[in-house]
């Protein structure tokens, strides 16, 4: 039987009438005890928190009857995933809504917003929270979901509101998997799926899927799996990209109960990951196993609504070589463990307005050592101790008012506290030794600083607390039937990670192993870090008419103590006298991004069941060091897209065409790389036919060979070559036939 209903998945409360595509900011201090919030705050900025919680708190509200209208729901970038052909990376979805992602493993890559990367954005699946467990962040956020699985992404790219922002500057992307689903009656029972596969000529990937569902009423029983498998691709010039391949499976198994007016759901997770190369990095992932539990209830009340989760994430992960073009023996283990909670509440202010009240917690625990290699002098007899039993605990509470003033104003207030501790414990280097060289074919330099830099580490305290405001003030004015302006001011706040702050070694060849940037230099961290602050205003105009539409998004964002870098030192990787590479050390500086996004679509044609459109994007974004006056690391140059769409019925065809200019503005302090312009044109065609989902493609129709602007540097290239060169940007895929199919049953 395939009659069955599909509940709504359960989520946050229902956001602010509004969301501006600006980004969100919070503020803190980095001191050992107590501190104000607002001490380091703008003025102006605390004085609105002041307005919004005494608006929340002292306005007279009566709770309205459950039957009252809801305040409208506008989302900034949503997409939901229906009837999908295909599998793989998840990043490959957020890239259609604008989301930028600098390069690393074939399901690894790290999300970019507005210019800000990695921690800086607040990625939350299915509700839960989890943190890179390894120093060069091989295994995100986004790693632990397989496309397949994605019923919808939203993307909130500037003032998030506080009820989905806390420890973050960025911005917020939700991912939510497919809704739990029942059977409509109690004399019904739902036996449902789908099985997937695809493939991919560049890079011989293929993968396949598979998703069943047994339910009746009230219980429900999902099973979803994958399996995905790829070689290292082939760039424009037919050149195989070394160390590009890698292979992913993953299980999930979900129990869902609903009643009346509420639903609880529980979901076991596990992935393994055999290898995945990082053509970027000195190392490779050679072993990422992940379980997880996730608990999520929601109830809806008279009075208004109740949503609960917790969440456990435990991932044991291991770097070293498995590649003929990376020689070496060098263990690397860390094991990482996610813990928390969410409480929210969402009442009816009477009919125009809605307070959101909420509690969460989130702690991350995590042991980073390099075991011993037996018989070498160099990494061993012990084993070296990066992060000892480290923890880091944030503890946060929020109040958000929506309120509808009018037929043409709308408003959104938001406060956000948290209180964060982090700590670690001592720490080891191989040895003592008096001199020693490092692994890696011999990378690390001659002296033993590891041995006095543990020394000096464990010397002093390590626990840092940081109390941390996070405030939101958003508007949305309807000009007229066709105009709309939304616009904001937000503060926002991001502490320290562990690895930024307590990544202690100072040698050659432990500093080569910290570091998410793929930019082959070395990174050592700075217990003394205080948290990021930023401060951005933004607005989005909108006009739509009859079968058009176009938006245009200015945003400025002044970040207080962002996290960078100054050098310490420089080395030669590998031994190579002929190349020489930093070796810095987190540090705090001030920093500004700005940056423009138009987009548009047209209706060209409409009849007969077949509509053409035309749809274009453009995106500028800068970012400047203001206190060296260095570009910032990794900040895409202008792009644009520019898309013919073809819908007849269930059938669609699109032809895109993207130019990328020239990167010319590069941070100079980690010797990033210049690139070309260029232009990739895709075909994609998309079939809806009974119970088959078809897709078909060719990414870069034409092989155009370019450069990554985001990717690094080809190490993995570099280290295959005879290691005199400088290193060079890494190359982008070339052609590819794209082909997908999905069955429903």
């Amino acid at each position: 039987m395939k009659t069955q209903t599909s509940k709504p998945p359960i989520t946050e409360p229902a956001r602010a009438p509004l969301l501006v595509q600006t980004e969100a900011v919070q503020t803190g201090t980095p001191t050992q005890g107590k501190s104000n919030p607002c001490a380091n705050s703008k003025t102006l900025l605390c004085a609105i928190a002041g307005f919004g919680v005494a608006l929340s708190l002292a306005a007279p509200w009566a709770l309205a009857d459950a039957t009252a209208q809801a305040i409208e729901q506008v989302e900034v970038k949503g997409k939901a995933y229906q009837s999908k052909a295909t599998t793989g990376d998840a990043a490959q979805l957020l890239a259609e809504q604008g989301v930028e992602f600098s390069n690393a493993g074939g399901i690894s890559s790290l999300p970019i917003l507005r210019g800000l990367n990695d921690e800086r954005v607040k990625l939350v699946v299915d509700g839960a929270e989890s943190t890179s467990a390894c120093g060069n962040h091989m295994n995100p956020a986004l790693s632990y979901i397989d496309a397949s699985r994605v019923s919808s992404v939203e993307v909130l790219a500037g003032l998030t509101p506080v009820s989905m922002g806390g420890d973050s500057i960025a911005g917020t992307i939700v991912v939510e998997s497919e809704p739990t689903r029942y059977a409509e009656s109690a004399d019904k029972l739902l036996a449902t799926g789908s099985a997937g596969y695809f493939y991919r000529s560049n890079s011989r990937n293929d993968g396949v899927s598979l998703q069943a569902v047994l339910a009746n009423q009230t219980l429900s029983l999902t099973y979803s799996g994958s399996w995905d498998k790829a070689e290292s691709y082939r760039d424009g010039d037919g050149n195989t990209v070394l160390d590009t391949l890698y292979e992913s499976q993953s299980h999930n198994l979900t129990l869902g109960w609903q009643g009346e007016n509420q639903e609880l759901s529980a979901k076991l997770t596990h992935q393994e990951v055999p290898h995945q190369g990082f053509p970027n990095q000195y190392m490779d992932m050679v072993g990422n196993t992940s379980n997880g539990i996730n608990l999520r209830y929601q109830r809806d009340f008279a009075w208004g609504r109740l949503n609960a989760s917790a969440n456990w994430q435990d991932v044991d992960h291991e770097m070293g070589f498995f590649t003929d073009e990376k020689p070496g023996t060098m263990p690397m283990v860390t094991e990482g463990r996610d813990i928390g909670y969410k409480l929210a509440l969402a009442l009816p202010v009477g009919d125009d307005a809605t307070l959101r009240l909420g509690h969460e917690f989130h702690r991350f625990e995590l042991d980073d050592y390099w075991p011993a290699v037996a018989g070498s002098m160099m990494m061993g007899p012990m084993d070296y101790i990066n992060i000892n039993d480290g923890q880091r605990d944030r503890l946060a509470l929020y109040a958000e008012l929506d309120q509808v003033l009018n037929e043409q104003w709308q408003l959104q207030m938001g406060l956000r506290y948290e209180h964060l501790v982090s700590d670690t414990g001592g720490v080891q280097p191989y040895n003592t030794m008096s001199s020693g060289m490092g692994g890696m074919g011999g990378m690390a330099g001659m002296g033993n600083a590891d041995a006095a830099a543990a020394m000096a580490f464990n010397a002093i305290g390590h626990q840092r607390k940081d109390d941390n405001l996070d405030i939101t003030l958003l508007a949305k004015y309807q000009i007229n039937a066709q105009m709309q302006l939304e616009f904001g001011i937000a503060q926002k706040t991001r502490s320290p990670s562990l690895y930024e702050r307590y990544s202690w070694g100072r040698g050659t060849m432990s500093m080569a192993m910290i570091g998410w940037y793929g930019d082959g230099n070395g990174y050592v961290g700075d217990t003394n870090l205080k948290p990021e602050v930023a401060t951005t205003a933004a607005a989005t105009f909108t006009w739509q008419g009859d079968g058009q539409e176009i938006s245009l998004a200015p945003y400025y964002t002044h970040v207080d103590d962002y996290i960078d870098a100054v050098q310490v030192g420089s080395f030669n990787p590998r031994m190579a006298m002929m190349v020489s590479r930093p070796q810095l050390q987190f540090t705090n500086v001030e920093a500004e991004l700005w940056g423009v996004e138009l987009r548009g679509k047209q209706r060209v044609l409409s009849r007969n069941d077949h509509e053409l459109s035309l749809s274009f994007s453009a995106d500028i974004t800068r970012g400047k060091n203001t206190d060296s006056d260095n570009n910032l690391y990794h900040i895409m140059p202008l792009n644009t897209s520019l898309s013919l769409v073809h819908q007849y019925k269930q059938w669609s065809n699109t032809l895109q065409w993207q130019w990328v200019d020239e990167k010319s503005r590069v941070d100079e302090l980690r010797l990033e790389n210049t690139t070309d312009e260029y232009s990739v044109l895709n075909l994609t065609s998309q079939l809806q036919w009974n119970q088959f989902s078809l897709s078909a493609g060719v990414s870069n129709l034409l092989d155009e060979q370019y450069e990554e602007p985001l990717g690094g540097v080809y190490l993995s290239g570099w280290i295959a070559s005879d290691q005199t060169q400088s290193f060079a940007a890494l190359p982008g895929r070339g052609r590819s036939v794209d082909l997908g199919i999905r069955y429903q049953f």
